[in-house]
This record gives structure tokens, sequence and C-alpha cells, in this order.
């Protein structure tokens, strides 16, 4: 590319900007972009910096906004999404137009899958030229309608003036509604033209909807009526721990969590089911409830349905609860709808069950019932996957707060079948909803940044490990001490696990496999390699005390042969 011809669009704009530290020009939309962020709490900014999006960093240097900078825009977008998932508030990230919107997709289309929320600003191509198909620098034939199949909404910002109402918009749907990444893109123009028409105004927060007393109503009836009754849980009630509790104790209801809901019991309770959905003794206990309460839930695949042989079935009458009224009636068809923000909702009908009878539950019922189906769920796990529970294990005994982030590899399926969390938003990864491979080392990242008082490990396979190893070197520059526990197979080990058991020849996933521990040494990491719990613990506790990221290597050959169950 060359550099002159193109930053050519930008000549009368430095020069209108280099004026403006001089005199009283007023600040451009781009300045003004990172001041009204900072009204909205935003404190880092994951991007890098490109010649159409430069004009966005002339407000960023002087504000109290922590700029990341990613190896590639996908990782921007994982770093964004693991910082969103421990805090519950938007990533945010300022991407480049054209390739590196493309780039980011993927991260998008993740985040979008699991209702994390997530602020893309990109630029995009000046007014006059925006499908003309000129073939310009970056140019797509319409980056908007692109995208706006990720995002709750996709805006072209044509007016700086509209620019404080759009984020406003976009922060109502970060705290009051489904929360999913929003896309704004600001053409180039726009990015240096005047703020001065722009109404100051205080950020104003949007409240959440609140559920209708009939339908509260109809569901406390089937509730105190109940006597096998259960909760399913989902990522949409991750912030209302106490709220779940306290219903499924007053109910003595058993609790089943999806992988983004996972801690919302303690490891404990006696209520709590686990996250075995997919598996038959727990799917049998759902079929026998008679009243099942989904709570932030969509009721989808890779929760309760992970086998693709379709045998989860809810046969006991449905209440669903769900900020977002379209999924409340996908997937299973409710008795009761509720739709409203899961902790008010869940208050509501702990505060109305308390106000009359409730039926006790069922004798053979509650706790009991629960160890039942944990003793059986554990009774038919492989040797693989207790062993992978023993790593799992090991990683909280070591780091009793520590927040996992991971990716698509077999210990994190595992995990997802066996771990219970010791808190909501400290298991996540990218192997329900999209699926994708390459976000456990960003989503750490971004996750360090949010809670830069707890370990953070990512847990992760060689194969995804390569989608996104260059953010080690993001990492160690943003000083962001996380802990890599590398799985290593030595390639696309499930994928060809699943080609065997369908009488396929393996093809493509016995991959070249580098020297992880002299690369992670190379990109400034500590590195060490492990083969049993004994070791692990000893390597995770003094990678704690480390001010740079670690990679700690165990293979898959050694680790089975030295913990078989």
């Amino acid at each position: 590319m060359n550099l002159r011809e193109s930053s050519k669009h930008f000549d009368e704009c430095n020069v209108r900007a280099a004026n403006s530290q001089t005199t009283a020009c007023p600040r451009t939309c781009g300045e003004a972009l990172v001041t009204l962020l900072e009204t909205y709490g935003v404190q880092y900014v994951f991007g890098i910096p490109g010649v159409h999006t430069v004009e966005l960093y002339r407000g960023l240097a002087h504000s109290s906004i922590r700029h990341v900078t990613p190896r590639h825009e996908q990782g921007a977008g994982f770093m964004a999404d693991g910082y969103a998932r421990v805090t519950g508030k938007p990533g945010v990230c300022f991407i480049i137009t054209g390739p590196g919107m493309t780039n980011i997709a993927t991260a998008m289309a993740q985040a979008y899958a699991d209702s994390i929320p997530m602020l893309v600003i990109s630029s995009v191509n000046a007014r006059g030229q925006l499908g003309n198909g000129d073939g310009r620098l970056h140019e797509l034939p319409s980056q908007r309608e692109v995208f706006s199949g990720l995002a709750a909404f996709s805006h072209t910002l044509l007016d700086a003036a509209e620019l404080p109402q759009v984020l406003a918009r976009a922060f109502a749907v970060f705290e009051s509604a489904r929360p999913r990444p929003v896309h704004i893109e600001i053409p180039l123009d726009v990015i240096v033209s005047p703020a001065s028409a722009m109404k100051p105004a205080p950020a104003v927060r949007a409240s959440k909807p609140t559920a209708h007393p009939a339908a509260l109503a109809c569901a406390v009836d089937l509730l105190a009526d109940a006597r096998r009754p259960l909760i399913l849980a989902g990522g949409g009630a991750a912030h209302a721990a106490v709220e779940v509790r306290e219903l499924a104790e007053r109910l003595q209801a058993p609790v089943a969590l999806t992988t983004n809901a996972k801690g919302l019991l303690p490891c404990a309770a006696p209520l709590l089911i686990g996250s075995t959905q997919s598996l038959p003794p727990t799917r049998a206990m759902i079929r026998e409830a008679d009243v099942v309460l989904a709570v932030g839930t969509e009721l989808g695949e890779t929760d309760y349905d992970v086998l693709f042989d379709g045998g989860f079935a809810i046969a006991g009458q449905l209440i669903r609860i769900d900020i977002d009224a379209q999924q409340v009636m996908r997937n299973v068809h409710p008795d009761v709808a509720i739709v409203g923000d899961a902790r008010e909702a869940l208050s509501a009908l702990s505060t109305r069950l308390h106000e009359r009878p409730v039926r006790p539950a069922s004798s053979d019922w509650g706790a009991a019932r629960v160890k039942a189906v944990r003793d059986a769920v554990m009774a038919g796990c492989d040797a693989a996957m207790r062993s992978q529970k023993r790593l799992i294990d090991t990683i909280v005994g070591a780091l009793p707060e520590v927040i996992i982030a991971g990716d698509s590899a077999s210990p994190v399926y595992a995990g997802n079948f066996l771990h219970d969390a010791p808190a909501p938003r400290s298991w996540f990864n990218s192997s329900t909803g999209y699926g994708t491979l390459g976000y456990g080392l960003p989503a750490a990242i971004g996750a360090k940044l949010a809670a830069r008082e707890r370990p953070v490990v990512c847990l992760i396979g060689d194969g995804g490990l390569q989608f996104t190893l260059p953010e080690l070197a993001s990492a160690v520059e943003a000083r962001v001490p996380v802990i890599v526990l590398l799985w290593n197979n030595f390639g696309y080990g499930e994928i060809r696990k699943y080609m065997e058991q369908r009488d396929i020849s393996p093809v493509g996933v016995d991959i070249y496999t580098p020297d992880f521990m002299a690369l992670a040494r190379a990109f400034g990491c500590e590195a060490a390699s492990v083969d049993d719990p004994t070791a692990l613990d000893a390597a995770l506790r003094q990678a704690i005390s480390r001010e740079v990221p670690t990679v700690i290597e165990i293979r898959e050959a050694d680790w089975f042969a030295r913990v078989p169950s």
C-alpha cells in the first residue's frame, strides 16, 4: 500500500486538526466520541490504528481511557468479549474500515450468539463515496449491511450532531435489552467534522423492562402447586445469583445451569444439578418435573443437546423468563411467558410466593434426587473426562478465585459438563453458541484487564492457540499476566475422533505442531511443561506471582498416562 496515496483523504483534515491546537476551532466528532465514551464509564478501547481511524485517536491520547493493541482485529473483538463477560459492561473496539471489520466479524458473531455487549466503532469511506464502487481504499459495497446481521443494530453516522443519540441507543441495548454487539460506522469526513452542533447532555440510562403482573400471577399459581419444580438458568440470569438461589430454596427446586450461568449456585449447593442437560440422567429428571422455570436461557442446542441426538424434552408445564420477547417463543413453547429482566422477575416471584401457601415438594424430589443424578452422571463419565476434571480441579485448588476463559478444546468440553464454578462470570468459553476457535487467549486478556486482582487462566488446545498465538505479544506489551494452560494433543484431536467415529479416514487434522515453549519465550513469556497435578499445582502458584504471561504446556498423552481418572 502506498502510504502517501492512502493518507490523501486526511490532508485537509490534518491541517484543520493541527490548527485547532492553537486556535479556538471546535473539537472534532472523533474527539467528542472519546469524551462521550468517558461519560459512559468506558475504561478500555481495543484496536489497531490505521489511516482511516487515526482521527479517533486524537482525543484518546489525552483521555482516561486506556488503549490496548491486539495483533489482529479478531483479537480485539475477543478481548472486548472477555472484558464484557467478567464485568457485564460493553467491551469497546476502534476498527479500521474494510479488512479490519471483516477481521472482527467472527468475534462479533460469537458475542451475538452469546448475548455479550460489545461496541464496535469503525470508520467508513466519506459520505460522498459510499456505495460508488470506485475502488477506494478499504471500500466495501455496503459495510453497514455486511455487519447488520452480527449486531443489535448497525448505524452509519451521517451527521456529527447525531452521535450522542446513537451512543445512547447503543447503551440502551447493553443495559436494558438483550445485550449484543452494536456497530457504529463514522465516515471519514464526519470523523473530522466540527462537534459544535452536538448538544451537551448527560448519559441517560434506560431502565430494564419489568414483568407484567398477570404473567407473574400465572407463574406463581403454577409454582405454588408444583410437587416437582425445576429451574433451568442461563447466562441471562448471570446477574441474579441471589434471586435464583432464594427461589430454588423456597421451592426446593433443583437447578441446572448453562455454561454461561455457571456459578449462580455455590459449588456445594445441594440443589445444584450442574450443567449436564445433554446427558441421560439429567434429561430424565427434567422430564419428571411437573413445572419447569427457564430463566435467561435460549434452551438452545449447545447447552441442551450438545450430543445432537434430539433427546432433550420438557414434559411438564413451562414458565419462561427472558428480556427478549422473541426468544421467549423460540425452541420450546411456554405455558407462561414473562418478558422482563431476570433479577426483577425472580424477585417478584419470590415476593409473591412468600405471601401465599406453597405446596411442599415431593419427598423424592429436591436435594436427594439431585445427588442421585450427579452420582449417575459421574458414573457414566469415561476415564478421559474424569482425568480432565482433575485438571480443572487442580486449577481451582491452586487458584481459588480464578477466572477460566476457554477455547473449543477437549478439557473445556469436559468442564462444561462437570465443572461447577465458584462464582458467576468465572467460567466461559467459545465452545457454545457460535463455537469458534482462537477465542481463549484474547478473551483471557480482556478478562484479566477487567479483574486485575484475580488470576485468569486461558484453557486452550494447540490447534486453537495457533489461531491467535501472536496475542501473547499483546499480553506482554499490555503487562497482562494471564496464564495460558495449553492442552497439546498435536492437532485437531476432537475432530479427528469425530471423523473416526463416523468411519472417515482422518484428513487435515494432524497439523504441524511448533515448539510452543520456545515460541512463548520468544514472545517474552515464561514457559513450563507439566504432566501431573502436583507439577501443575506448583507451576500455577509460580505463575501467579509473575508480571508477564506464563504458558504451561500439558501433553494430552502424558497427562492421561499419569492421571487415568
